[in-house]
């Protein structure tokens, strides 16, 4: 792989995950400089000559979101600017996805203004993980490469005791993601039923399938407050189960996540590094952390030479 050929930048989110991206490729991170003024404006120089190059910039846009968003924008532009031959925004976890649509009167569909917004700027490709809604590639008009972090995380559990697992979708909507969990580790699945009546509170009321004494595994692509999760493994364990754990792609944990993980029956919580951990969720003894560097390293790779990622799903 030619150095002068392809670039990985990225801005402030997530360096660790774009400097081990770097280390599976054997290449170095390109110089960028990403700072702020004393008011907060953000500056941006890239220090690398990117012209006709292919370059590739690391930001998943998680919280601050608009900060880390404004940054991968200012960064495309910049880029665009340079005369780099060919740009991918390489977002590991892609902000506003939960708002992918117009549920009610007067509000705007988010996910589509970002995607608007990208390619505005220039973007000629995206790469990304486990959106939340798959039809948001839809939002683009550029190609757009959906990886997910199934494979990474199945390898994981194939270690556990399979014959005592089941997996189980924390909603409805989850479905079609646990099923092909469950399919791949050649497990039952069972389904948690809930009503929520508003954003970030969810009622459980009743779970899908028998439980008793075996040992569950929930499986989403994101946890956000942690509520919904830490109510379902208390519906499951009144249902018999042996223990919950649960994994997902993305580490949002805002509010009193930690807090309600670290205190909840939940044995163990599975994250991908799509998100940097904050120090309190890195001292929490029941999350584990596993590297999706790897995987979007090959992606990037067969995207660089064009050959096919459909290997990656595999």
């Amino acid at each position: 792989m030619d150095p002068d050929r392809i670039k990985i930048l990225c801005g402030n989110a997530n360096p660790k995950l774009a400097q081990d991206i770097c280390g599976e490729l054997g290449v170095c991170v390109a110089g960028a400089v990403v700072k702020s003024f004393s008011d907060g404006e953000i500056w941006v120089q890239i220090e690398d000559n990117v012209r006709g190059a292919d370059v590739f910039v690391v930001q998943p846009t998680c919280p601050p979101v608009e900060r880390n968003l404004m940054e991968l924008l200012l960064v495309i532009d910049a880029l665009k600017r340079a005369s780099a031959e060919r740009i991918t925004a390489v977002l590991p976890y892609y902000g506003y996805a939960r708002q992918d649509r117009k549920d009610r009167s007067r509000v705007p569909i988010s996910a589509k203004v970002v995607a608007s917004l990208l390619e505005r700027v220039g973007v000629d490709r995206i790469l990304s993980l486990d959106l939340h809604a798959a039809q948001i590639q839809g939002f683009f008009d550029v190609p757009v490469d959906h990886l997910f972090a199934a494979p990474v995380m199945i390898e994981y559990f194939r270690t556990m005791n399979l014959d005592n697992m089941i997996v189980v979708s924390p909603d409805a909507g989850g479905v079609e993601r646990a099923r092909a969990f469950a399919k791949r580790l050649e497990v039952p699945l069972a389904i948690i039923d809930k009503r929520r009546e508003q954003p970030n509170v969810a009622e459980v009321m009743h779970i899908v399938g028998d439980v008793e004494g075996l040992d569950c595994l929930i499986v989403d692509d994101l946890i956000d407050t942690a509520g919904t999760l830490v109510k379902g493994a208390e519906a499951l364990l009144a249902n018999g189960a042996a223990s919950v754990s649960a994994c997902a792609t993305h580490a949002v944990l805002s509010g009193q996540a930690v807090e309600r993980i670290a205190g909840s029956r939940l044995k163990e919580v599975v994250f991908s590094d799509s998100i940097p951990l904050s120090p309190e969720a890195q001292a929490c003894g029941k999350i584990r952390i596993l590297s999706v560097a790897r995987l979007l390293a090959r992606a990037i790779q067969s995207i660089h030479e064009e050959t096919s990622v459909s290997s990656l799903f595999v």
